[in-house]
């Protein structure tokens, strides 16, 4: 084993100049952390000048130039695309006269998934990247850093780092091994299965018939109505897509055995389309949107076609993303997030500090009683 002291940190601004396959070696599987998913980002435009979001992916280097440690990061000077909500933290550097942009984020843009986000298979390479985020702070003078739903290895170095931890809630479902849809239902309650029969009924009965196009079988005409209909979500909210047309062509070829996406025609015309992004064991809900509405599409397409995608192809988890608590009556259930933080400013620190430890016992009690809401038969006599 090397010493600390011969290792070479590096802060990289293109995931163009960082070896492919070495960066994805160093990777938990996780679809999202790897090179071609970063590089489309980038070579899309979706990140990079004018978006906010400037790459500083942070690189630790052996004394033979092999690549042993990453950590995907960006400069920021917003906080948009992020879903850990740190607003009212720059309203009170603002009230301050205190700068709260740029500062640094390690995440996958606009992807609330908790994977691993030191890059590294030693613990000792995982302290040092955690350490050369911290050198980051201060060489640069940046207000603070943020590492957004690291997976659990990723805990304990930013906790002996002394970063502040943040708790939050997802929702996830599992199949637990089950033979077919029918088998699921039935580890419901009577009316969790009633509604979902009838929800399921309804788009039948207004002539919508969905399919799965999984990878190379996705043309751009495809994709072009998917992103007509990602596009009209955001302006349902009044709000700007954060991926521009582009991105998703380049992961269509670039890793189109990651990728899922489930149309819904009405008497053969498209009119809404959902994307999924998956592996061997996880399948991540992504991006939905329609040109037509139907009465529970939303739930047909997003829940229950992923759900049994999932149990034809043994996939064992089916990840929500943020936010819905709906989710719970479709079988999901709470799973706990997190995300760290180092405050630069002291005061701004304790400040954090204190607002955290009251933040994290309204989500513990809020877990709770998403937990006490659970779908399933609460007795094998039902």
């Amino acid at each position: 084993m090397q010493s600390p002291s011969s290792y070479t940190a590096k802060t990289i601004a293109s995931m163009q100049d960082i070896d492919a396959l070495a960066w994805n070696a160093l990777t938990d599987g996780t679809p999202f952390l790897q090179h071609a998913f970063l590089l489309a980002l980038e070579q899309s435009k979706s990140v990079g000048e004018g978006t906010g979001w400037s790459t500083c992916a942070i690189t630790l280097f052996d004394q033979q130039a092999q690549l042993i440690g990453a950590i995907p990061a960006y400069l920021k000077t917003h906080s948009y695309g992020e879903y850990v909500f740190d607003w009212s933290w720059a309203e009170a550097y603002t009230q301050h006269q205190i700068p709260y942009y740029p500062k640094l984020v390690c995440a996958v843009p606009f992807t609330p998934v908790t994977c691993s986000k030191l890059l590294s298979h030693d613990p000792v390479v995982s302290q040092l990247l955690v350490a050369a985020l911290t050198n980051m702070l201060d060489q640069h003078q940046l207000s603070s850093a943020h590492a957004l739903f690291p997976s659990e290895t990723c805990s304990p170095f930013f906790q002996e780092a002394g970063w502040l931890k943040r708790d939050g809630v997802q929702f996830r479902w599992q199949n637990k091994a089950y033979p077919n849809w029918e088998a699921f239902l039935a580890t419901l309650s009577h009316d969790k299965r009633k509604k979902i029969r009838q929800e399921r009924k309804k788009v039948v009965e207004a002539g919508v018939q969905c399919k799965w196009l999984m990878g190379t079988d996705i043309s751009e005409s495809d994709w072009d109505f998917f992103y007509d209909c990602y596009c009209n979500t955001y302006r349902a909210h009044h709000s700007s897509p954060y991926l521009t047309r582009e991105f998703f062509s380049l992961i269509g070829k670039s890793m189109p055995s990651n990728i899922l996406m489930i149309v819904a025609e009405l008497y053969g015309k498209p009119i809404a389309a959902t994307l999924n992004i998956y592996n061997a064991n996880t399948l991540y809900g992504r991006y939905w949107g329609a040109l037509h509405y139907v009465s529970n599409l939303h739930f047909e397409l997003c829940y229950y076609q992923a759900q049994a995608f999932c149990i034809a192809q043994g996939i064992t988890y089916f990840e929500g993303g943020a936010q819905g608590e709906h989710k719970l009556a479709r079988g999901f259930e709470p799973r706990p997030t997190c995300s760290y933080h180092q405050i630069a400013h002291p005061d701004f620190k304790a400040a954090i500090s204190r607002f955290l430890q009251k933040e994290s016992s309204h989500m513990s009690a809020y877990t709770s009683e998403l937990e006490e809401r659970a779908p399933f038969k609460k007795t094998l006599l039902e």
